[in-house]
């Protein structure tokens, strides 16, 4: 065996053992700038989701009832497009409703005898309660403005939806509802 081929088996085996040495020595203040750095950008990210994507609300009232119950967590998505039937989570005087597009920005609506009509056709819903004008603050047949969408609870006893506050602007809108989380009478 050759004394070069000796030599270099001991300067590759010098080499490995001082990059393992290296590698095992890293000092808490570098593990410890590692570890809140991840956490940073993790937090960061969870932000970002939570400002411009995704929103969760709790329910405090049954205006959505039956399908949101009170007490229950509802996830909204942010981005979505929203049309009828979708439910939505909005603002209005600074407090949280729930609940259920009527109608869109041009449509007609009026409210005849229980039934909500759009654009002069009867809407067919699948909701327990009759849909009334009683204690409207509006006026039928009420047209949707530009930008805007009207909003029915789905417990209809409760007016406190588009037949008193009017139309809903979509700036008012915090999203569709896309998951309920039922956190009562599991």
């Amino acid at each position: 065996m050759d004394t070069r081929d000796t030599e270099n088996k001991n300067t590759k085996s010098n080499n490995t053992e001082t990059s393992k040495e290296s590698k095992k020595k890293k000092s808490t203040a570098s593990i410890a700038a590692e570890f809140f750095i991840k956490v940073g950008i993790t937090a960061l990210v969870v932000a970002i989701l939570l400002i411009f994507i995704v929103g969760i609300y709790v329910n405090h009232s049954n205006s959505g009832y039956p399908m949101i119950k009170d007490g229950d967590l509802c996830i909204t998505y942010k981005l979505a497009s929203l049309s009828a039937g979708d439910e939505i989570v909005y603002m209005k005087d600074g407090k949280v409703y729930f609940g259920r597009i009527a109608a869109v920005e041009g449509d007609r609506v009026d409210i005849l005898d229980g039934k909500l009509m759009v654009n002069g056709y009867g809407v067919y819903e699948n909701t327990v309660y009759p849909t009334t004008a009683e204690g409207s603050k509006i006026s039928y047949p009420y047209e949707v403005p530009k930008d805007t969408v009207f909003v029915l609870n789905d417990y209809r006893d409760d007016i406190n939806d588009s037949r008193s506050f009017g139309a809903i602007p979509i700036a008012e809108t915090k999203g569709k509802i896309v998951m309920i989380l039922r956190r009562r009478g599991i």
